[in-house]
């Protein structure tokens, strides 16, 4: 199984790259880009759909032969929610950064008669889960009950200092619907401030996978299957971008037993 903490390569250019081979799976892929103002990122679509983050910074977008202009205003991804872009499979997307920009390529198998569309902030409402020191703040971009694209779900997560997240743990990896549906998922982390980091554990019942991994600001983590919580440490606030997909676009999740006495 390939190695499930993907750290950057560098600080400029494309310092994330994950496909579905380099992961040993078959739907996720996510890419993040560091640009500088001027510089240009653009691509084709083929098979594929694509939903695009502004993590930070400001881009200007054209896909699918429109023009959407400048898009992003926060300049860092703890400062609310994001501007994004979906673009259908068989279409072109390009952005050029306006200031310093991280834009996150977040893709998966593409179908049906989608159009590329902006996501602006405030879309969807912002959401809080969890109490007490499980508390974890929601800013969806692309949620299943949107029907706006043929795969992807694409969502953000703040998880303030000494909270845990993805908690109760829980996991989406047998297609068995109505019970559980069957979802690959990568995680983008940024911490505040970044000098610190958070852990996640991504695990099954029989432990066959089970690995803890010590997260940096700027770092991916895959979930190809199992369990997979995360825990911030005190003083530091956990940011991350969640990609999903699978056979059907569906997030319906099952919690690990022994921990669902907490949704009490």
């Amino acid at each position: 199984m390939p190695n499930l903490l993907v750290k950057p390569n560098g600080t400029h250019g494309r310092v994330s790259h994950v496909t579905p081979e380099s992961a040993g799976w078959t739907y996720v892929g996510f890419d993040l880009h560091r640009m500088k103002p001027g510089e240009i990122v653009a691509a084709e679509t083929g098979s594929r759909e694509v939903c695009l983050v502004w993590i930070s910074g400001k881009g200007k977008a054209t896909a699918g032969g429109k023009d959407f202009g400048v898009l992003g205003e926060r300049m860092n991804p703890f400062e609310g929610a994001p501007h994004a872009l979906y673009i259908p499979a068989d279409s072109n997307w390009s952005v050029t950064a306006e200031t310093d920009l991280e834009l996150a390529v977040c893709s998966a198998p593409g179908g049906g008669d989608h159009e590329a569309k902006a996501i602006p902030p405030g879309t969807h409402p912002k959401l809080s889960r969890g109490k007490g020191s499980n508390v974890r703040h929601v800013y969806n971009i692309m949620p299943e009950d949107d029907n706006s694209a043929h795969s992807l779900l694409v969502v953000e997560v703040i998880t303030p200092s000494g909270n845990t997240s993805s908690y109760p743990s829980h996991k989406h990896d047998r297609d068995d619907l109505p019970n559980e549906s069957l979802l690959e998922e990568t995680y983008y982390h940024r911490i505040n401030p970044p000098q610190g980091f958070a852990f996640q554990r991504v695990y099954t019942d029989d432990r066959s996978l089970d690995e803890a991994m010590a997260v940096e600001d700027g770092d991916v983590t895959l979930v190809p299957k199992g369990y997979h919580p995360c825990a911030t440490i005190h003083g530091y606030d956990l940011y991350y971008l969640n990609v999903m997909a699978g056979p059907k676009r569906v997030w319906k999740f099952h919690n690990a037993k022994e921990h669902e006495w907490l949704l009490g």
